[in-house]
């Protein structure tokens, strides 16, 4: 049976907040014992990637500790019953179903009298034909042209996901031969986002993917005006050009609007749906299905390390924990996510919202006030970029912020050149590789401007190349361990009661229904 508790209310964590050791990173990482410890605190995860935390301020006490925590607040039955079909998102009273979109890890689950697993795939069925469609020409412009580009308008989930993912992945196409149409992306209800894009998109050859679970989304819709009216002006049908992936009881669903209609449900959240119709039209036009159905592989693979009891063959659950641990024993406030690899520049951004938007909670899943810190703040940029920006907090600002890092030995494109010696890429990898070292152990100096104290924990995740395969598995690790978290918080990481109010207060200003403050800060902008 299990069963939901504060974290407080724990004894594994009780007994980790009286002890709260903190590891000293420059005397576990120095000399032949440092070696053995970055060999040890490797987890390998699926697609060839590996979870290492040895410059992570744990030891093998802690990590018993944490193991016991695990168990205690039954996080791999949680896993379970939520893959399995549990009513988890306690806010709104659903099931969270993200994973099936993947792969099944538990036996059937139906909800609404339907098959859920069956159900996605027979969505990624439908993109598959006729994204194929679109690619062999049977699928045209009124002028019997085909389509070079797809653009998607969406706000959010509907939007950062796929749009990490695609960005991750367009070089890789480049070099495999498989970019089938170059992607767009709308979001922002400013029109000069919209304007930006329409201005440097030949719209009679693209195809617009509107991403609206409700068919309602105001921001969404307001774009999709802004795209309507371009091609009108542009003497073309609409019709003809664009796609909904909705609900199946949206108004978007079977409307004569759109050439095609793919469908989602109330069971997948949108920082959780790049792996549904939502990422799954977009990226299946960009790249072929086939990218995507390795992708989805990639995902699935990761799932599967997630269901894992023991702490230390689950990369995801031990991320989760080390986590918790840095945020609630430690006292470390926020976390950097820093991937040494260009093409994961809108992963930060991406993960962001997931992260965030979930574990953001001061009320647990029941809807209680609990008494102890929650998510944690996150950002980053990609290295080397951010070496020559924010890193100077990083290494001797007052705070302490754990980093977590990516990193892959190959490049994408596999072309490169020699300078100096070597090739971009190993400088890539060596400049990573310092920060590690610079980070945890830090540099003695009699001037205190050069003296770095060093302490600051990080771990990374490596890869031999950023592929398909490896970006689905990469995208899993992160969300189940921001899952994870929030079953050791005892949070509902699946509603979003946060984004809500200033909805209804843009509203109310649009309606001209204000008074007091809102009304002073209306008129400023003559709304």
């Amino acid at each position: 049976m299990v069963a939901w508790k504060n974290m407080d209310t724990l004894k594994a964590y009780q007994a980790m907040a009286e002890k709260k050791t903190d590891v000293n990173l420059k005397e576990v990482l120095s000399g032949d014992a440092g070696a053995e410890r970055v060999a040890k605190y490797c987890v390998p995860m699926a697609e060839g990637l590996a979870y290492n935390f040895a410059a992570k301020k744990v030891d093998d006490g802690i990590l018993e500790d944490l193991a016991a925590f695990a168990k205690e607040a039954q996080l791999t039955e949680k896993f379970a019953e939520l893959a399995g079909g549990a009513v988890i998102n306690t806010g709104e009273n659903r099931l969270v179903l993200h994973h099936l979109t993947r792969g099944q890890l538990c036996g059937p689950v139906v909800a609404d009298g339907t098959d859920k697993r069956a159900f996605y795939e027979t969505q990624q069925k439908n993109i598959a034909e006729f994204t194929k469609k679109v690619h062999a020409g049977e699928i045209t412009n009124a002028a019997g042209e085909k389509f070079t580009t797809v653009v998607q308008i969406g706000i959010g989930g509907s939007d950062l996901g796929p749009r990490a993912v695609y960005l991750a992945l367009e070089n890789w196409a480049r070099a495999n031969g498989t970019l089938k149409m170059e992607a767009r992306f709308i979001s922002n209800v400013d029109p000069d986002d919209a304007a930006a894009v329409l201005n440097t998109t030949d719209v009679a050859h693209a195809i617009f993917v509107l991403v609206s679970k409700s068919g309602t989304t105001l921001e969404t819709l307001t774009n999709e005006s802004f795209v309507k009216d371009a091609l009108e002006k542009a003497g073309l049908d609409p019709s003809r050009h664009m796609i909904a992936v909705t609900s199946e009881t949206s108004p978007l669903a079977k409307n004569s609007g759109y050439l095609a209609a793919f469908f989602m449900d109330d069971y997948i959240g949108g920082r959780y749906s790049s792996t549904s119709a939502v990422g799954g039209a977009v990226l299946s036009l960009a790249f072929g299905p086939e990218v995507f159905a390795a992708f989805l592989e990639g995902a699935a693979a990761e799932d599967k390390l997630a269901m894992n009891e023991n702490l230390l063959e689950n990369p995801a659950m031990l991320d989760a924990l080390i986590g918790v641990y840095e945020r609630n024993i430690l006292g470390y406030g926020s976390t950097a996510v820093l991937p040494y690899s260009q093409a994961l520049s809108r992963f930060p951004a991406h993960l962001q919202q997931a992260d965030m938007e979930s574990n953001g909670k001061s009320v647990n899943r029941f809807g209680e006030p609990v008494s102890y810190r929650t998510g944690p703040l996150l950002f980053g940029e990609p290295g080397t970029n951010g070496q020559h920006s924010f890193y100077q907090l990083l290494h001797q600002g007052t705070d302490i912020i754990p980093l977590q890092f990516v990193g892959f030995k190959e490049s994408q494109f596999d072309k490169d050149v020699v300078i100096q010696g070597s090739t971009s890429q190993k400088k890539l990898c060596a400049n990573v590789v310092a920060q590690i070292i610079a980070f945890a152990c830090g540099k003695d100096d009699e001037n205190n401007n050069k003296y770095f104290a060093g302490g600051r924990p990080s771990s990374i995740i490596i890869g031999k190349k950023l592929t398909p395969q490896a970006l689905g598995a990469l995208l899993s690790h992160f969300e189940n361990k921001i899952m994870f978290q929030g079953f050791a918080w005892n949070l509902n990481s699946f509603d979003q009661e946060g984004v809500q109010l200033g909805k209804v207060l843009a509203k109310r200003v649009l309606a001209h229904e204000t008074d007091g403050a809102l009304k002073a800060f209306s008129d400023l902008f003559e709304i």
